[in-house]
């Protein structure tokens, strides 16, 4: 890189009910925390949400494949996304800087302002969109409040852990993953039971070979979709931990979430028609209504999970642009800014200081 970034002081540790201090620079030894094997329900819970799960009804319903094709596509997709995030997890610890900063090794000083622009669209606009309004059909659905007021409930809850920063969002990572774990397991088996597995394609999808790549590459765009995100919950481990167990825990939480989900979702196009144009009350109206109920709620929870991420990482993407602004201030500015005109709208259809004291790296 062309130039340093600055170190932390050695003053936010492993502390969570405080306000991360910095922004992208290199994490100092004394900052340095966790183990590997945290990282799988980091990279677990923000995909145990609906968005996963509409990833299988498209590959049923609008690619034209049918179950058992639709799970070897969305395998070979999934696959494909975790093995890049596999490698890019272990640069972590090794580096201790966010994964946009890391680009700078690429792209140069300047040049890196392109893909960390990039960064902070998709994340701020399309991420934050998807997973807001998603979350919000869940609890109006369940609450039966107005759309607007359940997204605003929603925007509220994720905005303020990025704001709190690093340690906060992984704990809720930590604290959400039992609850959407066992809440999604007793719907998938639901789901899997009343399913017709060995159902033939639906009329009017695309089908074929054509279908089956749309499957693999929907897949493989969604899995590496969160590649830019890497080394942004790796940079805090310790230095030694710049292995092959980062890499691992980091893929599989990954890997073993979406692939679930997405199953999950391929397998109920095939029990019948939709009943609503909402798409989770469409998902849930197989489900006796007390798991219909918790299912919709963990749909919630799992939206805040995943925004909680994209806004996080999204704030460190447009900081390493080169704009300064306080790091809380630009983790809270952010979503607003870039994310509210494209979410604000649920009622619509589903959519088909310190100088461096060294060099970063």
């Amino acid at each position: 890189m062309t130039a340093a970034e600055p170190s932390t002081d050695g003053s936010y540790r492993d502390r969570i009910a405080v306000v991360e201090p910095g922004g992208n620079e290199h994490i100092a030894e004394a900052d340095r925390h966790g183990k590997p094997s945290q990282l799988f329900w980091t990279w677990t819970s923000p995909n145990l949400e609906f968005a996963t799960i509409f990833l299988g009804v498209l590959a049923v319903s609008v690619y034209g494949m049918t179950f058992w094709q639709a799970v070897a596509g969305l395998g070979i997709g999934t696959g494909l996304g975790a093995l890049a995030h596999y490698f890019l997890s272990k640069r972590g610890p090794l580096h201790g800087v966010p994964q946009m900063v890391l680009g700078r090794l690429a792209f140069g000083f300047k040049g890196n302002a392109v893909p960390s622009l990039l960064m902070t669209v998709t994340a701020g606009i399309g991420w934050f969109a998807t997973n807001s309004v998603s979350g919000a059909f869940a609890l109006s659905t369940l609450f039966g409040i107005a759309p607007v007021l359940a997204l605003v409930l929603v925007v509220v809850v994720q905005t303020a852990l990025a704001v709190f920063g690093h340690n906060l969002v992984q704990a809720f990572e930590r604290w959400a993953f039992p609850v959407l774990a066992v809440i999604f397991a007793i719907t998938s088996v639901v789901i899997l039971t009343k399913a017709d597995l060995g159902a033939p394609a639906v009329s009017g999808g695309v089908g074929g070979m054509g279908g089956f790549l749309l499957t693999v590459g929907t897949a493989f765009g969604y899995v590496a979709g969160w590649a830019p995100y890497a080394a942004d919950y790796t940079r805090y481990l310790p230095r030694s931990e710049a292995g092959p167990r980062t890499g691992f825990f980091a893929a599989a939480g990954l890997f073993v979430s979406c692939m679930v989900l997405q199953t999950v979702g391929a397998a109920s196009v095939t029990i019948g028609p939709a009943v609503s144009d909402n798409p989770t009350t469409a998902f849930t109206s197989e489900l006796a209504p007390w798991l219909a109920s918790l299912t919709l709620l963990a749909i919630a929870i799992g939206a805040v999970a995943a925004n909680a991420i994209n806004i996080y990482s999204g704030a460190m993407a447009f900081v390493t642009i080169g704009i300064k602004l306080p790091h809380h201030i630009a983790r809270a500015w952010r979503p607003h800014s870039s994310g509210w005109s494209d979410s604000s709208s649920p009622g619509g259809r589903w959519p088909t200081p310190r100088r461096a004291t060294r060099r970063s790296c």
